[in-house]
C-alpha cells in the first residue's frame, strides 16, 4: 500500500510540475471520510496535496480555479495553485504549503478588510460560469439577474430535492420549506453580485507564519454577500472586530443579524445532506421563524 502511494504522490508531481521531483518526506496532515490530505517535503519546497475517490474528476480543478480567482480580487494570501487532476480513479490538487503561525494583533481586522475587498469584486449576474462543488455536493451556478430566485433554485431546492430523495426529510417538510421562496425578494435586500468565498467558516482560514489569515477550500461564485458573513456565524470562531473591520471598509444593510438565519439555510442543508439529521433541528428553527 505505502509503495502504491509513494508510486501516486510521484506521478502527481509530474503531472503537475512536468519535471522529475524528489521526495523527501511524507506527512499526514488529514484523514477524514471526503478527502486526505498529506505534506510533501520535496527538492522543490513543501507541497500540500489534496486527495479523493470522488467519482466527479473535475472536483479539484473546480477548487483550483477559485483559488486562483480569489487571489486575483483579494489582498489576503491565497494558496499558490500548482496542479489539479485525476489519476486512475483518484482525484488530486496540489498547491503551496502554508507554514502555520499565531494570530498577530491586526489579524481579524486583515481578515474584515480583505474579505470586504474581495465582496467588491462584482459581475452584472449572480451565478458563475461553471457549476462547481461545496465539499463534495454538486453547486449549481445558471447566471441569473435576480438573487432571490437564483438562492431559491440553485442553492435551497437542490439540497431540499437531495434530502427528500435520500430520505432525510418527509415530503410535507419538503412542500413547506418550498413556501420560503416566494417571501425571499421582501426578506433579502437588492444589493450587486459580489464574488464570495462560498464556504466561509473558520475550518476553511488558516493563519500563516506572519500571524495573518490565508484563504482556503473555497466554493466560489458571485452572490449576495451576506451569505460569507452568514456562514462566518453559523459555527462561530470569528471575533467582532472581523464584522466591525468589514462594515468600515463594506457596510452591511441594517438588520443583517435578523437575516443571517435566512443564508444561513444553504449551508444547513448541505450539511443536513452530507452528515445527516443532527442539522435538521436548526433548519427547523430557521423555517417556523420566517414562514
Amino acid at each position: 500500500m505505502l509503495s502504491r502511494q509513494n508510486s501516486f504522490y510521484k506521478e502527481v508531481l509530474y503531472n503537475a510540475i512536468h519535471e522529475s521531483t524528489k521526495i523527501n518526506s511524507v506527512r499526514l496532515i488529514s484523514a477524514g471520510t471526503m478527502n486526505q490530505s498529506v505534506l510533501l517535503d520535496t527538492d522543490k519546497g513543501a507541497l500540500f496535496l489534496k486527495s479523493n475517490y470522488f467519482e466527479s474528476a473535475n472536483i479539484f480543478h473546480q477548487e483550483l480555479k477559485g483559488l486562483t480567482l480569489l487571489h486575483k480580487h483579494t489582498p489576503l494570501q491565497i494558496p499558490k495553485t500548482i496542479g489539479a487532476g485525476r489519476i486512475d480513479n483518484q482525484n488530486y490538487l496540489l498547491i503551496e504549503w502554508i507554514p502555520g503561525g499565531y494570530p498577530n494583533p491586526q489579524y481579524w481586522e486583515t481578515l474584515g478588510h480583505g474579505l470586504a475587498e474581495l465582496h467588491m469584486a462584482t459581475f452584472p449576474k449572480f451565478g458563475f460560469d461553471e457549476d462547481n462543488y461545496i465539499a463534495i455536493l454538486p453547486q449549481n451556478n445558471k447566471y441569473s439577474n435576480n438573487w432571490a430566485q437564483f438562492y431559491a433554485e440553485q442553492r435551497l431546492e437542490p439540497m431540499l430535492g437531495k434530502a427528500f430523495y435520500d430520505g432525510l426529510i418527509t415530503k410535507d417538510f419538503y412542500k413547506k420549506s418550498q413556501k420560503l421562496y416566494p417571501k425571499l425578494p421582501d426578506l433579502i435586500p437588492n444589493e450587486k453580485p459580489a464574488l464570495l468565498h462560498g464556504d466561509l467558516w473558520s475550518g476553511n482560514i488558516i493563519v500563516n507564519q506572519q500571524g495573518a489569515p490565508c484563504l482556503i477550500d473555497p466554493a466560489v461564485y458571485y452572490g449576495h454577500r451576506e451569505i460569507d458573513l452568514a456562514f462566518s456565524k453559523l459555527f462561530g470562531g470569528f471575533q467582532s472586530r472581523f464584522y466591525e473591520a468589514y462594515n468600515d471598509i463594506f457596510p452591511l444593510e441594517p438588520d443583517f443579524e435578523t437575516r443571517a438565519d435566512i443564508h444561513n439555510l444553504y449551508p444547513l442543508l448541505v450539511h443536513l445532506n452530507l452528515f445527516g439529521q443532527s442539522y435538521l433541528p436548526g433548519i427547523k428553527k430557521v423555517l417556523k421563524k420566517f414562514l
